[in-house]
């Protein structure tokens, strides 16, 4: 297929794949805006506007491999960043993508806030994984593009703003793209100090594979170089990371710090694999630009997923990355650049 054969056959891109504007309106989703991408191969997945540009159900020939929890896409007017001691964000916790950061990932931390010299402000008490996620973004656009007469680009684009007087003033400007005819996604990100302050950048995504993807032997394929921490939950319950079971019952989450080995250009490729439906899903990330990975294993009834989690910051968290002098700290107008690709095919 190219652009003269689409246009003999068909008065609009959209009859091979597309982009499409929608608002859910029913349950906690109410208003939420979202964009339905269509590959015209299978793939189809939505970008949720209004979660940060987050992804959130996704599917391949049929079968989905976004994770879908109970609390769905919560609209982030319901969101109380304080609620449940700082674990907040477990309340809209869904999807194949949540975003962590701008200023703050992992365990909720209270943290020194004298670089925004404001003498009341001493402190910042942050939640688990951070603000960004919740924040909805300011829509620049989206639509279909022919780069040449063989190559139609689905994309869309927009910023999310994490800003506060005497705090953060953050920019992520997010980039979606997803080419007719193929099956991955590619995202684009660059976090931006729009301040004039020295803000703490730490980021992370938090991708979430789930039914039918993922079920019993599915395998969780890595390029392991060595483990370097691991929940005691690993030890208490035995189950295996890399051979998935069923759904379990009781289930601890099982959290991993692995170093990954990169190929020759960088980047990681870690995967599910299900050989029973023929599928897999792999994520390319860039390990310069995440230098930490996380595996995790939330394999209870009723909430069964995996997750792929490259992190710019290893386990022990924000203060430690203070402490030992590894936290990122972006100067005026200083900006970080994140490339990665979400990949589904056949066996």
């Amino acid at each position: 297929m190219n652009r003269l054969f689409l246009a003999r056959h068909a008065g609009d891109t959209s009859a091979a794949g597309g982009v499409r504007a929608v608002v859910l309106d029913d349950g906690p989703e109410r208003g939420i805006r979202a964009l339905e991408f269509r590959t015209g191969a299978g793939l189809n997945f939505d970008v949720l506007v209004d979660r940060a540009l987050d992804l959130g159900t996704a599917e391949f020939r049929g079968d989905g491999f976004g994770w879908r929890s109970a609390t769905g896409f919560r609209h982030p007017g319901l969101h109380d960043y304080a609620d449940d001691d700082g674990l907040s964000i477990m309340r809209s916790f869904s999807g194949l993508l949540l975003t962590a950061g701008l200023d703050h990932t992992l365990f909720g931390a209270e943290v020194d806030a004298s670089n925004y010299r404001y003498p009341p402000k001493e402190t910042v008490k942050n939640g688990l994984h951070g603000r960004v996620g919740n924040i909805p973004a300011r829509l620049h656009g989206y639509g279909e593009r022919w780069e040449d007469d063989d190559t139609c680009v689905l994309w869309a684009e927009g910023e999310v703003r994490q800003a506060a007087i005497f705090g953060e003033h953050l920019r992520l400007t997010r980039r979606v793209e997803a080419t007719v005819g193929t099956s991955e996604i590619r995202l684009i990100d660059v976090v931006r100090n729009a301040g004039f302050d020295p803000t703490p950048h730490m980021y992370l995504y938090h991708v979430n594979i789930g039914w039918p993807f993922l079920a019993e032997g599915a395998r969780y394929e890595l390029p392991l170089q060595e483990t370097i921490w691991q929940t005691d939950s690993v030890a208490e319950q035995g189950v295996s990371n890399v051979v998935m079971p069923g759904p379990q019952k009781g289930f601890v989450e099982q959290v991993y710090e692995h170093v990954l080995k990169p190929d020759a250009d960088g980047k990681a490729r870690p995967r599910l694999v299900n050989e029973e439906l023929g599928v897999f899903f792999e994520l390319e990330y860039d390990t310069a630009q995440f230098p930490a990975f996380f595996q995790w294993l939330h394999l209870r009834e009723g909430a069964y997923a995996v997750g792929f989690e490259p992190s710019t910051h290893h386990v022990q968290g924000a203060q430690a990355a203070r402490d030992d002098g590894s936290m990122i700290w972006l100067g005026p107008g200083e900006e970080r650049r994140y490339t990665t690709t979400f990949r589904v095919g056949t066996l």
